[in-house]
């Protein structure tokens, strides 16, 4: 299904977008920037994360106990998409490092030996190291950093749990150390995890930043909580630096400050004054799940830094439970940032928008994760509605 653009302006964005043509008769009215199209390649059960290999293998990892893969090309060739393996334990994401696969699940990280287009079987994988697990937020995202190292977002359970990821020495169990990131370290005798950023309610995509006047910083979106309302605490991307704390869930991000979150009866493990403040915000109860940075020589590039892939939770107006309204949710889309600066604020560009009906709330993409090809072209996942894997390809 290939979807290309019509040239109509929104007026209410820095970028022209455009509405598609060609839409199934029950989707609503896509807008896309001009002289862009959007194509549904893989029509898949629940898919998740994205990881393109150095050998030009895309990874998709899922909650149907399945990791799919498909082989791209430089000039965006893509092969049929086809399960590699089959895996139990929710393979949230992966990524390949060297000649070894890595597949974060809820409650362990797994590792097989690996070579481009190799067939797999569950058999080939073991345990490497165990995850805090649980329910509640149970995804679990990896990343490779350009240290070379393996990254993992995780949530804590709900909004109010009294989880630390950086608490071994306030006595929370293994269990408990949840919210934030992790760095798998790797120097000693047997693997073991270091807190990298604590106080995170709900991180889910991870993308690094490169070529800062001072080091790569690790970005990171973050799930607010929802027993405050429809409009706050506002959703964030932070960056997310060793050592970094962003308050959660003791405190909360609302116009411009940090304030307390009385639904928690434990001290926060660090002061207000210690907390990182963001480097943007999107409306609440958004979602945000995947984030991917714009290459410098992209046409979206002039506008925005980053795009993040909004998946649009369940909240409705006004209350911000699940029993209003459901056109009132806030709509899935593709949303580009430009991120802030000492010297400038944070912009938020739509990119894809019109995933929602706004009569009905029927929701026929929700995107959840994002990632630019090498030859431009931006791949994303819907895990529900149409689910499958899509791209926009830029003219």
């Amino acid at each position: 299904m290939s979807l290309p653009a019509q040239a109509k302006t929104d007026a209410a964005s820095s970028l022209s977008l455009v509405s598609a043509q060609q839409v199934p008769s029950d989707a609503p009215a896509l807008k896309l920037p001009e002289g862009a199209t959007l194509e549904r390649l893989a029509s898949l059960d629940s898919p998740r994360m994205l990881h393109l290999t150095d050998a030009g293998e895309l990874l998709i990892g899922s909650r149907a106990e399945r990791v799919y893969r498909a082989q791209l090309t430089p000039d965006g060739n893509l092969s049929a998409v086809k399960t590699l393996v089959e895996l139990s334990g929710y393979p949230h994401s992966l990524v390949v490092r060297g000649d070894k696969l890595y597949v974060a699940t809820t409650a362990a990280l797994l590792i097989a030996d690996y070579s481009h287009g190799e067939s797999l079987t569950r058999d080939d994988f073991r345990e490497l190291i165990a995850l805090p697990g649980g329910g509640g937020h149970n995804s679990r995202t990896l990343s490779l950093g350009p240290d070379g190292g393996l990254y993992l977002a995780l949530g804590i359970q709900g909004n109010c749990s009294n989880q630390y990821l950086a608490g071994s020495e306030q006595g929370y169990s293994f269990s408990e150390r949840r919210g934030g990131v992790l760095r798998l370290e790797e120097s000693g005798d047997a693997p073991h995890w270091q807190p990298w950023a604590s106080g995170l309610r709900n991180p889910v995509g991870l993308a690094w930043q490169l070529g800062m006047e001072d080091e790569p910083r690790l970005l990171a979106t973050n799930n607010g909580p929802d027993h405050w309302g429809y409009e706050q605490p506002r959703e964030l991307v932070v960056a997310a630096r060793e050592g970094s704390f962003h308050g959660m869930p003791w405190y909360q991000w609302v116009d411009g400050r940090w304030h307390t979150d009385d639904c928690i009866t434990s001290d926060s493990p660090r002061e207000r004054d210690e907390i990182a403040p963001p480097l943007a915000e999107v409306p609440a109860r958004s979602a945000p799940m995947g984030i991917a940075m714009v290459p410098p020589d992209h046409p979206l590039a002039a506008g925005m830094d980053v795009v993040v892939a909004v998946h649009g939770s369940w909240g409705t107006a006004p209350s911000g439970n699940a029993a209003g309204d459901p056109a009132s949710r806030r709509e899935p889309r593709l949303l580009g940032l430009k991120l802030a600066t000492p010297d400038t604020e944070a912009r938020l560009v739509p990119v894809l928008t019109g995933l929602q009906d706004s009569s009905s709330g029927q929701r026929w993409i929700r995107p959840l994760d994002v990632l630019f090809g090498p030859d431009g072209s931006l791949y994303f996942t819907s895990d529900s509605g149409a689910a499958g894997l899509y791209r926009l390809t830029f003219d």
